[in-house]
């Protein structure tokens, strides 16, 4: 598949770690993941409202969850959390689709929705594959998701491809 990608770079985004508090109050860490416990995923996955699932992701049950992890905790993909008084309330990840390209994707609590920690997730995520080396990033995000896809162009991504249900966002890095 040929994507479209802006001419030049979105910018620099600074790599975690980072710590912030959050619009509710909260301290909240963003690290790269670098320790192999999925236990502390697979919380975070089994609580996620399956509302707010997108594409078949995250998957439903934990055998499937664990799955899945073992398929994206490796080392060519890049994995950033959120964690606030040691529970995982964020995922983002950068997973090569074989060429050059990543497809971007993240994954906050809905609790913790709607306080900054998308933001502060993905622009650690960018910094951490800027750090990697990565360039290309792409997405999918539904058309009716406004928070979503306006978070995605703050931090610089452009609507790449229009015509289908959902509507794929590219950055260049």
């Amino acid at each position: 598949m040929t994507r479209v990608y802006p001419s030049e770079p979105a910018g620099s985004f600074e790599p975690p770690p980072k710590t912030f508090e959050d619009r509710s109050g909260r301290t909240i860490e963003v690290s790269e993941y670098t320790d192999d416990d999925v236990d502390t995923f697979v919380e975070m996955y089994l609580a996620f409202d399956p509302q707010d699932r997108a594409q078949g992701i995250p998957p439903t049950n934990e055998v499937q969850i664990r799955d899945w992890l073992d398929s994206i905790l490796t080392d060519d993909t890049v994995n950033v959390t959120a964690q606030t008084n040691d529970r995982l309330v964020g995922h983002a990840m950068l997973v090569s689709d074989g060429e050059d390209e990543y497809e971007l994707a993240i994954f906050v609590l809905d609790e913790y929705q709607e306080s900054g920690i998308g933001t502060k997730l993905i622009t650690a995520l960018l910094g951490a594959g800027q750090r990697r080396g990565v360039e290309l990033v792409w997405l999918t995000v539904e058309r009716w998701n406004t928070a979503a896809r306006a978070l995605y162009r703050k931090v610089g991504f452009e609507s790449s491809k229009t015509e289908s249900f959902e509507l794929e966002m590219a950055l260049r890095l």
